[in-house]
């Protein structure tokens, strides 16, 4: 019998059978090693997603220019009501300003949710207005407009109460999501609520066509304000602008290769006191330490896989749980991040299996196979 294929069937034997002799051992590996997956997919894609969502829902307002206060956030929530809401006359004046829309942004601090006070008609002109799917406009000062996803997560109809800003309001529609916030409310109301009378967040402004003319007219007239048209707003609004965010993701990821590096290494190093007989029976036979090494590395492969795909089950299950639990929650998974996701885990399990790889080929034969 040629020595060579069979030295091969022996090795790949005792890859799979030391995942077998040792089933709880190998699940709570793979499970470790999933958890990376997963840690990594759900916090990037709750960020991505959360991002993402405030991007398409200022874009959906229809404006071209948002007008806010100096050293103000492109996270609206952080804008003070500092402008005074005459300035709306002021820059509708301008001659190519087609609309302009004085938004109060209140937020709820029951759930951190972010309301809209806002001129009903000004609002809806800056594009073709709300697609009401139940109901219409406010007409009284304690009425409020919710969006199907907000409506659908806190089951809310028309003519049903809301709690918001620690007040009842009743809902006078329901429409398509995707206009800047979650609920609507009559901008007074929100002024009396927020107590700041004649004052605002910011204002959407609509050009007649050249967003930049307009843009630097008010720079001219608004030198102290923070100017930005909506594609400046929209390429920040991405986890690679924003500083912020990195080192954060960051210490998820080291997180990840961190859990997969200790999990390996305890691991294997185990297999390989457990097996020292056996690898002394390879050497034995033959078996050069690159084959060694290389079943060693085999078997930490399989393991990666295994987690990999349980990884990615386990994300996409919470992802699909979390999208009917709460419909308001944004979570977007990038092909990009799930490459990174495999390629992280597969170095840390790598470098965690190196040592026990690197000892079990050094073994002297004789010694391995008096091993008791």
């Amino acid at each position: 019998m040629d020595e060579k294929p069979y030295k091969g069937f022996v090795i790949w034997h005792l890859l799979w059978s030391n995942l077998g002799m040792r089933p709880l051992r190998s699940a709570l590996s793979v499970m470790a090693l999933s958890l990376q997956v997963f840690l990594v997919l759900l916090i990037v894609g709750l960020t991505s997603g959360a991002l993402s969502d405030w991007r398409t829902r200022a874009e959906g307002v229809g404006a071209d220019i948002i007008v806010q206060p100096p050293n103000s956030s492109i996270f609206f929530a952080f804008s003070s009501a500092v402008m005074p809401e005459s300035l709306t006359d002021e820059i509708a004046s301008l001659p190519g300003v087609d609309e302009v829309a004085p938004v109060l942004i209140v937020v709820d601090q029951h759930n951190l949710g972010v309301v809209y006070g806002i001129d009903f008609d000004r609002f809806a002109g800056l594009s073709h207005g709300f697609t009401f799917l139940d109901g219409g406009p406010f007409t009284q000062p304690n009425q409020a407009i919710a969006d199907d996803l907000a409506a659908q997560s806190r089951k809310l109809r028309v003519g049903r109460p809301v709690a918001l800003l620690g007040h009842e309001f009743m809902v006078s529609g329901i429409v398509v999501h995707g206009k800047g916030a979650r609920f609507f409310i009559p901008i007074k109301t929100a002024q009396d609520i927020a107590g700041a009378d004649k004052r605002v967040s910011m204002f959407y402004v609509r050009s007649k066509g050249d967003t930049e003319a307009v843009r630097n007219e008010l720079v001219k007239k608004l030198p102290t304000y923070k100017i930005r048209s909506m594609a400046e707003f929209s390429t920040l609004m991405t986890s690679s602008n924003l500083p912020e965010l990195k080192p954060f993701l960051r210490s998820f990821t080291t997180l990840g290769v961190i859990i997969s590096f200790l999990v390996i290494l305890l691991t294997m190093h185990t297999m390989v006191l457990e097996r020292t007989r056996d690898i002394g029976v390879l050497k034995a036979l033959g078996s050069s330490r690159l084959e060694i090494c290389g079943m060693i590395l085999g078997e930490t492969l399989v393991m990666v896989a295994l987690g990999v795909v349980v990884g990615l089950c386990s994300t996409y299950g919470v992802v699909a749980i979390l999208h009917r639990t709460s419909p308001t929650l944004q979570i977007s998974i990038e092909g990009a991040w799930i490459v990174r996701a495999i390629l992280l885990t597969i170095g840390g399990a790598i470098a965690g299996a190196t040592y026990p790889a690197l000892r079990a080929a050094q073994s002297d034969p004789v010694e391995a196979l008096a091993y008791e």
